[in-house]
């Protein structure tokens, strides 16, 4: 299966707090290989496969309390 790598702009995620949190509760997603997470601009950037890159964008939500959206230009894993 092949890899991706999407990018979400994480809402509210203002703090170190945050960013641990989203970092931490990404990485318990099986199938996700690499985590890039930034409190300062909000960015996570996640590559993972496919089906689990956007469980991760869901995961991300939990664990932020905020909403996680493809960053503008990104296409959802699965999105023609």
């Amino acid at each position: 299966m092949s890899i991706v790598e999407i990018e979400y702009q994480v809402t509210g995620m203002t703090c170190g707090h945050c960013e641990m949190s989203v970092r931490e509760e990404v990485g318990q997603v099986p199938g996700v290989t690499a985590i890039d997470v930034s409190a300062t601009t909000g960015r996570l950037v996640v590559t993972a496969d496919p089906p689990r890159a956007g469980r991760a964008g869901r995961a991300a939500e939990g664990a932020a309390g905020d909403p996680a959206e493809p960053a503008r230009g990104a296409r959802p894993p699965g999105a023609p």
